[in-house]
């Protein structure tokens, strides 16, 4: 008999992977499910069916993991999104609409995840056991907002609300990724123009202190420089292995546990820095969750979720302790008091909110209120970044003029004496 491995979040909120026998997907996915637990992946153990044939099998129904990797940009699956709320508001079915979005489609890729998605519904197959078959393009909160209007019987409005979330998300990544290019275009004309003095102007200045000088010792600064430019012109592949390996080491060590958590702390404490990704992080967590509550998914579900797709790892830790409180019967407000990122005004409008049977209008209400904070901090970023990066291009190459100019007073100075 076959195996399947599976990932499932469970009806208490926690989640749980392993492996289990059955004749086919659709028989191992009705075993997972019986529980009131919900599939998230299922997929065939590579080998486990090759006593019945000598290929691996696919029977119409099963929910088998197929996905093709990170194939469309998150700007394509929010057009597709809305789209799709668009058709289906109109009156489509599911399947018309989807095989209308398949025609339209130009990303080769993608198109061909839409046609299996297709083929899934086609085999009688829920949509979101079609999109959990792709999860480095569905994620989990998408493939769960999806299954919660499928049972609520409102999948067009949960589309056209997770196509909010999507453009609203977006529309905030892209603000703090303009005020991020002007420092990175500023570094980058300093890096030009330091490299440029040491490898076309410094070796000139070199060989006038060789001949006027005659090999006498050179101030500490002016051999630095001499010494760097030095390296850079014999060095080349070196230089460049160099800033390469750093690089590549630094982003190596961001993904380590260590590495992450330290980035992530100096992150939410870097004055005005600090300020600004903890908007945008409390911004998106409340934009999530309240998204996940509004569309039907439970909260101990929609904590799980929240938690799994947050990046900074002390927000994740705090939804983590949070999540377990609440299932032990806290009010979600009580243990978001206890968690100090999370700012009192925060959970002063959760308690209002859970005290009106409104909280996922209150969540979305405070993501509305952050995303305009987060104008704000972008601007006071960008104002103080300029002054700083033109003092440290300034000293930079002021530096290196100094460096070389030292030599020609001493060079004047003989001969005038």
């Amino acid at each position: 008999m076959p195996k399947f491995k599976y990932k499932i979040i469970k009806k208490s909120g926690a989640n749980k992977s392993g492996t289990i026998e059955a004749n086919s997907a659709a028989e191992a996915k009705s075993k997972l499910t019986s529980g009131g637990d919900m599939v998230m992946s299922l997929s065939e153990v590579s080998g486990s069916a090759g006593k019945r044939s000598g290929k691996k099998s696919l029977k119409k129904g099963g929910s088998v993991s197929l996905s093709v990797g990170k194939v469309i940009k998150e700007e394509e699956l929010t057009v597709f999104t809305r789209q799709l709320a668009t058709l289906l508001e109109a009156g489509l079915p599911l399947l018309k609409s989807i095989d209308v979005m398949i025609r339209q489609e130009p990303n080769k890729r993608f198109k061909a995840v839409l046609e299996k998605i297709a083929e899934t519904i086609r085999s009688g197959s829920p949509f979101s056991d079609g999109l959990a078959q792709h999860p480095k393009v569905f994620d989990r909160l998408y493939v769960n907002m999806v299954k919660a209007g499928e049972a609520g019987g409102v999948l067009e409005l949960v589309l056209s609300r997770l196509a909010g979330f999507k453009e609203k998300a977006m529309k905030t990544k892209k603000k703090v990724q303009s005020a991020m290019v002007y420092p990175f275009v500023v570094v980058g004309v300093a890096v030009s123009i330091v490299v440029m003095l040491m490898v076309v102007v410094v070796p000139k200045f070199q060989g006038i202190f060789d001949d006027m000088l005659g090999g006498a010792a050179l101030p500490w600064p002016t051999q630095l420089v001499i010494n760097i430019s030095d390296f850079l012109q014999e060095q080349i592949l070196a230089s460049i292995l160099i800033v390469v390996s750093t690089f590549v080491l630094f982003k190596l060590f961001l993904k380590s546990p260590f590495g992450s958590r330290l980035y992530n702390g100096l992150a939410i404490n870097l004055p005005k820095v600090g300020d600004l990704v903890r908007k945008v992080n409390i911004g998106r967590i409340t934009r999530t969750f309240g998204t996940l509550l509004s569309s039907g998914v439970p909260i101990l579900q929609a904590l799980n979720i929240t938690k799994d797709i947050t990046e900074n790892y002390y927000y994740s830790k705090a939804l983590e302790r949070v999540h377990d409180k609440v299932r032990d019967g806290e009010p979600l407000s009580a243990p978001m008091e206890l968690e100090s990122v999370f700012p009192n005004m925060v959970t002063s409008m959760v308690d209002v909110g859970e005290e009106t049977g409104e909280l996922d209008k209150m969540l979305n209400r405070i993501a509305d209120n952050y995303d305009e904070d987060v104008d704000n901090a972008v601007a006071g970023i960008t104002s103080i970044i300029e002054p700083i990066m033109i003092v440290f291009l300034a000293l930079a190459v002021g530096f290196i003029v100094i460096a070389l100019f030292l030599p020609i007073v001493e060079i004047i100075k003989q001969l005038t004496g």
